[in-house]
């Protein structure tokens, strides 16, 4: 392994940490099958991204209540004892303020499934069933479960992934990715993803394996892409409002989700809907 420095842009604002890994250039193929995908009947296909209408004000807030009452009981089952009442999302780095405890509170938060929520998943993947005109399940038939995230993102922090693709992984080959913001999700915090770069070859980019990355002491299941032939990785923020949902490609290049706020931890939800297979 190696220490390497990955430079990007997020909407033309220079960023730089160290990743340490073995980093290689890919095979001459595209990973993306440009014909029969999840997201080939939209009009923005080639964009790899939109940001669409998801949710009514009342279904919004009852989706916020069942996340707060995940991390309020995440943070009670690491032991740390804390006034429900004085306790809010965008507060939650005065809680948690150390990254012991906040990597065990991840711990929870990024493995959670249907039944850990109060809203009804399948509901919300037949919603974007109908959105992106193909059957959608919360199913994951490669994990025998369904699979949901809740990001935690303090501010000035490296709570990140690295620019990566999920479609890397086996069982994130054929799904939409559907990226929620929930609290502190703004023009400074909200997922940041590279336009276009599912029709990227793998010989034009140069990443780890999965699990070949380790950024602030945290190894990542997904790979890390450093860069492409081009250089410097150049994303934007697409920002979703309350109620609405940022939706691609599992090829698309996103990550580096930096929380630039400075007093106000960013919380979003991140579901994962197979197509299903028939």
């Amino acid at each position: 392994m190696s220490l390497k420095t990955c430079h990007l842009y997020i909407d033309n604002e220079a960023y730089d940490f160290e990743v340490d890994g073995d980093f290689f250039w890919g095979e001459s193929r595209l990973l993306f099958k440009e014909k029969d995908n999840v997201i080939s009947k939209m009009p923005w296909k080639d964009k790899g991204f939109d940001v669409v209408n998801a949710f009514t004000d009342e279904e919004f807030t009852l989706l916020k209540t069942s996340i707060t009452n995940i991390i309020v009981n995440s943070i009670k089952n690491i032991g740390v004892d804390i006034d429900e009442k004085e306790f809010g999302l965008e507060r939650y780095h005065k809680f948690i303020n150390t990254n012991e405890l906040h990597n065990k509170v991840i711990d929870i938060t990024r493995n959670l499934e249907n039944h850990d929520f109060d809203v009804d998943i399948d509901a919300l993947a037949n919603r974007f069933s109908n959105i992106l005109g193909y059957e959608l399940t919360s199913w994951v038939e490669e994990l025998q479960k369904s699979h949901i995230q809740i990001r935690i993102s303090r501010p000035n922090s490296l709570d990140i992934n690295p620019p990566h693709r999920d479609g890397y992984l086996s069982y994130w080959e054929d799904i939409i990715n559907v990226w929620i913001p929930i609290e502190g999700c703004n023009e400074q915090s909200s997922l940041p993803v590279c336009p276009g770069s599912h029709l990227i070859p793998e010989n034009d980019i140069l990443r780890t394996e999965s699990k070949g990355a380790k950024i602030n002491g945290n190894v990542y299941y997904v790979p890390c892409i450093l860069e492409t032939n081009k250089g410097a990785i150049q994303m934007k923020r697409p920002n979703p409002k309350q109620g609405e949902a940022l939706i691609f490609t599992p090829y698309l290049i996103h990550g580096a989700a930096v929380n630039k706020n400075e007093d106000t931890t960013r919380i979003s939800l991140e579901l994962r809907f197979p197509r299903v297979k028939h």
